[in-house]
């Protein structure tokens, strides 16, 4: 029996052991145990039914509350768990999203892909930007794209980029905030090539970022005439959930592959390898875990601090992996007590704006049957690069500070008071790609390749997404189960649109 210890419950980890109780039942003689140090599984998917003191029911995300439609790792793994009926799209209807500008809401114009312009008129019009840096934009058009000398990585920060073709007031209003705040990340330090790669490929192969933006609405316009929604099918969004939150996910996945396997309320200290080759990983409760293969799917830091010992090199090359640390803080409200349009997704807020809440979703309008009716709930969120202390104040500090800034920015009523609040906190919970970060994964990886039954996983590496934490699971898997001459068939699901 080849058994795999996998360290970490998040979605790798349970995508790593999902993966290896499929090669089970395909007939491979494989078995893993894996340990995660919090009480519960699920990782950033962290889900909560919550019923208010009114009997009046919610779900809400702490974490990721939804995944990239168009990736189709997660739809692949619902179709194997059966659960691909359980996806939901999210409501189209009301998916304005509104940016601050000095302390009031402009909404994003039509035709803003990312944060360029794609349509004349919408952007002739909007408030959001000044004429000078309108006419700024535009130049994108006319300046000549970055030259790549034949072997040299096109490697760029996400302030660079914009700066250079669009100009600093497209940055600052958008790009910042948008792009910067998916990732929690500083424009000025944040890699393109290791995030947003086509932002960089559109450049060299259009000559200007509007230009590549303009040709890919055109051919996502071709697609949807040549593959027309079928009646009765469920719309296809940019982003999908579940019907009751991400956590379902890993939930499923937990129960599919053992629950039997799992344990929780304990971590791992320490990692070694013995002299016939067999592993053995030490727990926080003095247990010692023996096994042919080791999966450490946690999170970069500490990660870093469990390696050492089997690769020295690695675990410093982690160590200069920073990460950034952020709060969820979600309330929900009576309708009653919120005079103000519903008909929006989310609103950002740029950092020279100075707001203590970097973003809001509007969960009860974005997504369907998440809130009571004629009540209102909300995802607001507080941290990242620029507010690392975030983490130091208390549950009721972080309540405060969102409903105050909710009275100001919606014109909520400031002795409203929340039917329910509740705080998700993140401690360095989001990698951070910093320029070199390629290079850095690459030494990474090919390190790893020449340790047999060692692998990591989780979001550190290539990708902070849902989607892509759940394949380097998965890739976890193959690559020490190669190691040991187990060769896996691919999933017998065929990749094909959801929708």
């Amino acid at each position: 029996m080849h058994t795999t210890i996998i360290i970490g419950g998040g979605v790798a980890g349970l995508g790593a052991a999902y993966k290896i109780r499929r090669a089970a039942d395909a007939g491979h003689d494989v078995d893993f145990l894996l340990v995660e140090k919090s009480d519960r599984l699920g990782g950033k998917l962290a889900t909560d039914h919550i019923t208010s003191d009114l009997g009046e029911s919610f779900v809400v995300d702490g974490g990721s509350d939804s995944f990239l439609t168009d990736k189709t790792a997660v739809h692949r793994v619902a179709r194997l768990l059966g659960i691909i009926d359980d996806e939901v799209s999210t409501c189209d209807e009301n998916k304005k999203t509104l940016i601050v500008k000095n302390g009031r809401l402009v909404e994003l114009p039509d035709g803003i892909m990312m944060f360029a312009p794609t349509k004349i008129l919408p952007m002739a019009t909007t408030r959001l930007y000044s004429w000078p840096a309108k006419f700024r934009m535009a130049l994108d058009l006319v300046l000549p794209r970055k030259k790549i000398e034949p072997g040299e990585r096109n490697e760029e920060s996400l302030e660079s980029l914009v700066v250079r073709r669009l100009g600093q007031e497209a940055l600052d209003r958008l790009a910042e905030p948008l792009v910067g705040g998916v990732n929690g990340s500083d424009p000025a330090q944040m890699s393109l090539a290791a995030t947003y790669p086509m932002l960089l490929d559109m450049e060299q192969a259009h000559g200007s970022l509007v230009r590549g933006f303009l040709a890919q609405r055109k051919k996502v316009e071709e697609i949807k005439k040549k593959y027309p929604a079928k009646p009765g099918a469920r719309r296809r969004t940019f982003f999908t959930s579940f019907s009751s939150g991400m956590q379902h996910l890993t939930d499923c996945m937990a129960d599919a592959a053992g629950r039997e396997r799992i344990r929780t309320g304990v971590g791992a200290t320490a990692i070694s390898r013995r002299e016939d080759g067999m592993w053995e990983v030490t727990l926080s409760d003095a247990t010692v875990l023996e096994g042919n293969a080791v999966i450490v799917a946690t999170e970069v830091w500490a990660a870093a601090a469990l390696i050492g010992s089997v690769d020295a090199r690695t675990a410093d090359i982690l160590d200069t992996i920073p990460s950034t640390s952020s709060a969820t803080v979600a309330l929900a409200f009576s309708r009653a007590d919120c005079p103000f349009d519903l008909g929006w997704h989310g609103i950002l807020s740029p950092r020279i704006e100075k707001q203590p809440v970097t973003g809001v979703s509007l969960v009860s309008s974005k997504w369907p049957d998440r809130a009571a009716e004629d009540t209102v709930l909300l995802r607001a969120f507080v941290g990242g690069p620029h507010n690392r202390d975030v983490l130091e104040r208390s549950d009721d500090d972080l309540v405060e500070t969102v409903r105050g800034g909710l009275s100001r920015l919606l014109g909520m009523a400031k002795e409203a008071t929340p039917l329910f609040s509740r705080v998700y906190r993140w401690d360095r919970g989001m990698p951070q790609y910093t320029l070199g970060h390629l290079d850095r994964v690459e030494e990474i990886e090919t390190r790893m390749a020449g340790i047999d039954g060692f692998a990591l996983a989780g979001g550190g590496l290539r990708g902070v997404g849902v989607p892509n934490c759940l394949e380097s699971g998965e890739h976890a898997v193959s690559k020490v189960l190669e190691d040991a001459g187990i060769t896996l068939e691919e999933d017998a699901v065929k990749e094909q649109r959801v929708y």
